[in-house]
Parts: structure tokens; sequence; C-alpha cells
């Protein structure tokens, strides 16, 4: 599966539009993970449990989105966006989006 973030692919030529797809997740934030961002917040400095969190759920969302393209038999998704939304407290949604399409070199 080819992913970009651009409308076309270079050497490839769009043949056909299968839609939109999209995977997303709700993760929340673990009590420990809190408690020592908490103590980071004091000394400054990258939070990472956070930082493996989210990048672990941006993974799944995206895994999610290729298998509903491939579902619909697409080889390829255009203009992928990822966004994050806070669901609740503690609680973040992480969607991965974009446009299932067939490809082929030219």
């Amino acid at each position: 599966m080819i992913l970009v973030n651009t409308p076309e692919i270079a050497g490839y030529k769009i043949t056909e539009c299968k839609g939109l797809v999209a995977g997303n997740i709700v993760r929340s934030k673990h009590f420990g993970r809190d408690i020592m961002a908490g103590f980071k917040t004091i000394v400054g400095g990258e939070i990472s449990g956070y930082t493996e969190m989210l990048s672990e759920a941006r993974d799944l969302a995206q895994g999610r989105m290729v298998e509903q393209a491939e579902t619909l038999g697409a080889n390829a998704i255009v203009n992928v966006r990822f966004t994050t939304s806070s669901i609740a407290q503690g609680m973040s949604e992480i969607l991965a989006y974009g446009t299932a399409v067939v490809v082929e070199k030219r």
C-alpha cells in the first residue's frame, strides 16, 4: 500500500478512486503516566511515555485506514492526513484519513 500526503504519486497514474477511508483509535492516559508527566512538567522536557503512546495510536489508526482501503481493492491512499481531538478528560482520539485509489506505474 502506497501512502502519500499529496494528491498524486510521482511516477504513477490514478486509474480509479475508491473513496474516503479512515481509521481511528481513542486512547486514555494511564494513571502512572499522569503522575510521571506531572513531575516532568516541573523540570521540563519531553514526556516520552506520552510520545510513545501517541506514536502507537497513530500507527494503529493508520493500520485501520489501510485495512479499509485494502477491503475496497485500493493499492494506494492519497491526501493522507492525521488529526487529534480530546474526547473527555484524559482521553484523546487519533484519526487517520485519506482517499483510497488504484494506481498503476506510468
